[in-house]
């Protein structure tokens, strides 16, 4: 007797990928008083989505504490008792979503298998699907996060090192090159490409960049020829995007 797998859980949406607003998402009113802990599990939720949509919309300087309240549906009192400010928000939101980037990436880079150049070409599609999906995050994360103060930096640079970890099965380095300052050449002017793609509002065509920056990702280590091959399989892949349950109720 075959014993079924368990179902897999539902991927973690986004912030910015639900309006904080929803009427499905206001906590219900009743005789069964909702414990404290969902209440603010909620609240915090429709904080971070309201604050991505904000920020994304006005810029990270004009977004202003009492506009990130109202786009979520919460009340001041309720935002200061789990932020300190804007920018200690901000940083909680950053953190979550790019920890549920990181984890599709993780996941894709892992199920394509042992070969490292298909490993690396899921992951990049999985952050071009993901980022193309949320367009207001991807601005949050990757342009408003310069504007957020030297702590947002700091992270999104960590962020940009943490990278070099869907480097480890390259093989060996190309002679007499550093192999630090390759990676932080080649993350680098991935990140770049992305972040000029959404700057000019045009996140939804991210994924259009997946031949690009397959062959940019893996050209220093498998040479022009093979990553050319790479990067062309890359334009015919095929299957449903990573991102669609990182985004509901998108319009």
């Amino acid at each position: 007797m075959t014993v079924p797998s368990p179902p897999s859980p539902a991927p973690v949406p986004l912030p910015g990928a639900r309006h904080g607003r929803d009427p499905d998402r206001a906590i219900k009113r009743g005789p069964r008083r909702v414990p404290a802990e969902e209440v603010a599990a909620t609240q915090r939720d429709r904080l971070f989505d309201g604050l991505v949509r904000e920020v994304a919309t006005r810029g990270y300087d004009n977004a202003r504490v009492s506009d990130i309240c109202h786009a979520a549906g919460v009340t001041r009192p309720a935002f200061y008792a789990l932020f300190s400010g804007k920018q200690d928000a901000f940083l909680a939101a950053y953190r979550h979503g790019i920890a549920v980037v990181s984890h599709l990436m993780e996941d894709a880079y892992r199920d394509a298998g042992p070969a490292w150049p298909e490993a690396a070409r899921a992951a990049l599609r999985t952050l071009l699907d993901v980022l193309a999906s949320v367009p207001a995050f991807a601005r949050m994360a990757l342009v408003e996060v310069d504007a957020a103060g030297p702590d947002a930096r700091r992270e999104r640079d960590a962020l940009l090192r943490s990278f070099r970890r869907f480097f480890a099965g390259t093989g060996p380095d190309p002679a007499g090159v550093d192999r630090e300052a390759l990676l932080s050449t080649v993350v680098g002017g991935i990140h770049a490409t992305i972040r000029e793609r959404v700057a000019q509002g045009r996140a939804e065509e991210l994924p259009l960049l997946l031949p690009a920056l397959t062959y940019a990702a893996t050209a220093p280590f498998l040479g022009p020829s093979e990553a050319g091959r790479v990067a062309r399989a890359a334009g015919t892949d095929d299957g449903p995007a990573a991102t669609a349950p990182c985004a509901p109720g998108q319009p």
